[in-house]
């Protein structure tokens, strides 16, 4: 697929694709998007002390280095899951220049399928996959999950039951899943799981509301 990088509101860039009219990232700000719904409002909920998070949709890598630099923070151990369908290459991430640090280089870079140490606190999981075949994966309960798949009405097949279902089953009770979409057919998807589901106000200058689920 053809894919341009464009700038967004907050200086940071974004990858736009033609053929399905829709950007990886808010066009009002990727980077203040991603901090906002994954980071601030996903993994720092989380209470559990070394987490495993689980991305639906790798993407640009944006969510993962974010949640590295969070881990290199707060001195807290992380294990991330990215499930890619479409792997971008490191030749088509590099001129979005959301990082000068070679280890943003080295996510993109790691092998797929494998546990890669990138720090004593970060380790990344690389998955190509189709996320509906999530549940025939051996995955430790999953703390955090950042749902960021393509938009409804781009993906749809993204954004149904049983996809929520399955990851109903692999998350740890307690834990959190986050998106973008507030539509409501996606909450009552989330509910009817068994899901509890509440409206959050979005990023800055983005969207105004977001969701956050958590099990039970």
């Amino acid at each position: 697929m053809e894919r341009l990088i464009e700038p967004t509101a907050d200086g940071s860039a974004t990858l736009y694709v033609p053929r399905l009219d829709e950007h990886y990232h808010s066009v009002k700000g990727a980077r203040t998007e991603s901090q906002h719904i994954f980071v601030d409002m996903g993994l720092k909920a989380c209470p559990a002390p070394a987490p495993h998070i689980l991305e639906i949709g790798f993407g640009t890598g944006l969510n993962a280095l974010l949640t590295l630099e969070e881990a290199e923070r707060t001195g807290r151990t992380m294990h991330y899951t990215g499930i890619e369908r479409y792997p971008l290459s490191w030749e088509e991430v590099a001129p979005l220049h959301y990082s000068t640090h070679p280890l943003f280089q080295a996510m993109h870079r790691a092998p797929w399928e494998a546990d890669v140490p990138l720090t004593p606190r970060f380790t990344l999981h690389k998955m190509q996959l189709d996320a509906h075949l999530l549940g025939r994966q051996s995955l430790p309960p999953v703390h955090v999950v950042y749902f960021d798949a393509f938009a409804p009405e781009k993906q749809p097949n993204m954004w149904d039951e049983s996809l929520f279902q399955t990851l109903f089953h692999l998350m740890a009770t307690g834990g959190i899943l986050t998106t973008y979409c507030a539509k409501g057919a996606v909450r009552r998807m989330l509910q009817a799981v068994g899901f509890h589901v509440e409206r959050l106000p979005g990023p800055p200058g983005g969207k105004r509301e977001i969701l956050r689920a958590s099990k039970p």
